[in-house]
């Protein structure tokens, strides 16, 4: 299975946007977007021109990053969210909100969408006190996610815990860190989001 393993500041440098991949450290000086706020490369201090192709795919490619997601991945999440009734980008964005990695994330067990992904793909968690190893699984509304009994002590989790308090929790869910478990009051809505994204450039883009 592909996947990226360059450098993950060097996303954000890109996208000249914190997408906070590499947890912690974004909220400190360390940031590559506070130390050098332009795109990585020989240019990347230039002034290119772009095109309305261009912010189109520049959109893609964030949110895409932002969520940890490879094309394929992306594009078959897209092609569920045109099939379901309503504003396309909207469902599109909900649907990337409702995965598994991304709501464990959300709630707090881990310090990134990416150390979110390995703790679902490690066995970690439970949805309704059963294992679930796929990033991908889409949550639901009364489910309960939590971290099997074994796991609860690990460096990372507790570490995790303590740290987002800074990001909260989102009003679709409730969080009780004391049974490391979350509940799914609600499904996401795009109101929920609040990263700058523009979702139907994207959809302007694979409606070419």
């Amino acid at each position: 299975m592909a996947r990226y393993t360059g450098s993950v500041c060097r996303l954000c440098r890109r996208e000249n946007l914190k997408l906070f991949l590499k947890g912690e450290r974004c909220y400190t000086d360390k940031c590559a977007i506070e130390r050098r706020s332009y795109p990585p490369g020989q240019h990347g201090q230039g002034r290119p021109k772009f095109s309305e192709y261009s912010v189109q795919l520049r959109e893609k490619q964030k949110v895409k990053r932002m969520y940890g997601l490879m094309e394929n991945q992306f594009r078959r999440t897209f092609d569920m969210a045109a099939r379901v009734k309503g504003n396309t980008g909207e469902s599109l964005l909900v649907l990337l909100e409702r995965r598994l990695d991304n709501v464990s994330y959300r709630l707090g067990f881990a310090s990134s969408r990416g150390e979110a992904r390995m703790m679902v793909r490690q066995g970690h968690l439970l949805v309704n006190g059963k294992r679930v190893t796929i990033p991908s699984y889409l949550v639901r509304m009364g489910d309960v996610v939590s971290i099997k009994e074994r796991s609860r002590q690990g460096v990372r989790i507790l570490s995790a815990l303590e740290g987002s308090q800074r990001r909260g929790v989102p009003e679709w869910a409730d969080v009780d860190r004391e049974s490391f478990s979350g509940r799914i009051k609600l499904l996401p809505a795009r109101s929920d989001i609040t990263a700058p994204i523009n979702e139907k450039l994207i959809v302007e883009l694979y409606s070419k």
